[in-house]
């Protein structure tokens, strides 16, 4: 399949897709930008600038942790998810503990994906990145498991546990929802979403640019929602119009939006930031908004008042025994 694209769909009595608090806020940053421009004087300092998002003071230091054993999901290796995959494994080699990365995906690679995702050979993309990562990792404590499966609603349980982190890298508004939802059932889980527009018109008829993304982060811990759901502030995402790849036809995921290589990208590195921010305790916002064209990222929803948990403080199920490890 293609690489992710965010706000593609819509449902009635439901605003465009892309049309949230991110690209609003975006249009404001334009608007100020020309506005100094013309005026010429530079802007006044904020007050209280020590202070960060989120009643969040910045720390001289990150210092990410994981704890031993911790399993780490990426669902979807398309053109997002394949850059995951590749320096989401440096890094989580790179903190020198027992970890597990798990990439799902149950689409193959294909000629035409080579215009936006590596890959030494054809065939299912979980498997050919795995493959491509393990000589890179031999010495790490990092262990790579391939499942070559889309996600449903039959296997999520199997796929997704207590204390994950989740890196959903996905083209659709349906498997979204799903994950969003599952995750909502769990006590401690960290997911975090990422998407870009396509180029051409989309469900709505408006013309995009496939500049625009955006990311967000849904935390649980002890049971209790630290920011939310990827549903609850998107209506695009509650009432999907699309379908899983499970449940398309072959000529259905053809038919795939053509999107940009550094779109995919640059949401891949806020995906990449949000994990490490997240695992270093300083976690400042829950949603995430950015133009590439615009060369613009810009925090759109904070963290409400309170600090990203750890991944290393979350109450976590014990390590399962290897021959288990796809699940």
């Amino acid at each position: 399949m293609a690489g992710q694209g965010c706000r593609r769909t819509v449902v009635a009595g439901a605003r465009p897709p892309a049309a949230g608090p991110g690209r609003a806020r975006l249009a404001t940053w334009r608007r100020t930008e020309n506005r100094r421009a013309g005026l010429g004087p530079t802007r006044r300092p904020r007050r209280r600038q020590k202070q960060r998002r989120g009643g969040m003071n910045k720390p001289s230091v990150f210092s990410p942790q994981i704890h031993e054993g911790q399993a780490v999901k990426i669902i979807g290796l398309g053109g997002t998810g394949g850059i995951l995959a590749r320096y989401g494994a440096m890094f989580l080699a790179s903190l020198h503990r027992e970890a597990r990365l798990v990439l799902v995906d149950g689409d193959q690679f294909e000629e035409g994906n080579a215009t936006r995702m590596f890959f030494g050979r054809h065939g299912n993309k979980a498997a050919v990145v795995r493959e491509e990562l393990l000589p890179r990792l031999a010495p790490s404590l990092l262990t790579v498991v391939a499942v070559e499966e889309y996600v449903t609603a039959t296997n999520l349980t199997r796929l997704i546990h207590e204390g994950d982190i989740v890196l959903l890298a996905v083209d659709n508004h349906a498997t979204r929802k799903l994950v969003s939802d599952h995750c909502a059932r769990l006590e401690d889980v960290c997911l975090i979403s990422g998407g870009n527009d396509g180029v051409g018109p989309d469900s709505a008829g408006l013309e995009r640019s496939g500049t625009y993304g955006n990311v967000q982060i849904f935390l649980r811990a002890a049971g209790r929602e630290l920011s939310p759901s990827l549903t609850q502030l998107h209506p695009e995402l509650q009432n999907p119009a699309d379908r899983s790849p499970a449940d398309q036809s072959c000529t259905e995921l053809m038919a795939s939006v053509p999107q940009l290589l550094f779109a995919n990208l640059a949401v891949a590195s806020a995906m990449l930031n949000a994990l490490w921010l997240h695992l270093a305790g300083a976690l400042p916002y829950a949603e995430l908004a950015l133009d590439i064209a615009e060369g613009r990222m810009l925090p759109v929803l904070e963290m409400p008042r309170m600090l990203s948990t750890p991944a290393h403080s979350m109450t976590v199920p014990a390590r399962p025994p290897r021959e288990a490890l796809p699940t």
